[in-house]
């Protein structure tokens, strides 16, 4: 049976990749198609990208968001996807009320579209683009506890069968990608998935305990190897920030030959 969920973490592979049948990335399209159909069909979505930052929180706010092809060097396939799905203004100003309420500022954009960020990964999850959305951007100072209290300003989101995706990488070293696998990188990569692992799903902290480690992450082993810029970490923290719990379901994965890991709430 479907069950509804409040917030869903994924790594969402290489720009457009995932989406031109890479090898290296069915994994990762396997997985997003086991967790659509694992939970029920949102209402909306709140898309939180690893691509879009701002020095406030800002909502796209357009009914027909146009799409953002920002990534380069890729066949031209890649810049005539397609993914049509609607905006949701209503819910743009609900989201910009919602973190004003709890101190946050925030501004709504009507002019910019969707990127990478969200139309890859919901064409494979959600492939007939009938789920309104919108995207919200992270703030550009990368505070770790300012992205954890944005999510929880959107908490009470889930009650309308809102979801909340954070799109990002638990591991984002775009040299690294590209380097061969030593025995120091592999050590790196494993000891920072596991440090996710406990931090997202042990329930035996407490809400305080977990916010604190997260707060702290880059001193976590293998931090800094897996994210040099935390741009791709920080939607983790708005997923926690929106359930403020221990995860419901992790699923682990291998991109572009290393460890990676997607977090259901």
């Amino acid at each position: 049976m479907k069950q509804a969920y409040k917030s869903l973490f994924i790594s969402h592979g290489g720009g457009p990749l995932p989406l031109l049948g890479d090898p290296a990335h069915q994994q990762m399209v396997d997985t997003l198609k086991v967790i659509a159909n694992k939970i029920t069909k949102p209402d909306a979505i709140v898309v939180v990208s690893a691509h879009w930052e701002e020095s406030v929180a800002t909502i796209t706010a357009a009914a027909k968001p146009s799409l953002i092809y920002d990534y380069f060097g890729f066949p031209k396939e890649s810049y005539q996807i397609q993914y049509p799905s609607d905006g949701a203004p209503e819910l743009a100003s609900q989201v910009h009320q919602l973190l004003g309420v709890n101190g946050i500022a925030s501004k709504l954009d009507e002019a910019r579209g969707f990127d990478h960020g969200l139309f890859v990964p919901l064409k494979i999850m959600y492939p007939d683009a009938d789920i309104p959305c919108i995207q919200l951007s992270l703030v550009n100072n990368m505070d770790a506890d300012l992205h954890i209290a944005i999510g929880k300003a959107l908490h009470t989101l889930s009650e309308q069968n809102v979801l909340v995706i954070g799109s990002g990488f638990s591991f984002h070293n775009m040299n690294a990608f590209f380097a061969a696998n030593t025995a120091q990188s592999t050590r790196l990569n494993s000891q920072f998935e596991a440090w996710l692992r406990d931090i997202s799903c042990n329930p035996d902290y407490q809400h305080q305990q977990r916010t604190a480690l997260l707060s702290a992450w880059d001193k976590a082993e293998g931090a800094r190897y897996c994210h040099p810029r935390e741009e791709h970490l920080l939607p983790l923290h708005v997923c926690y920030g929106v359930a403020q719990t221990a995860c419901t379901e992790r699923f682990d994965i291998t991109i572009l030959n290393k460890k990676v890991s997607m977090y259901l709430w």
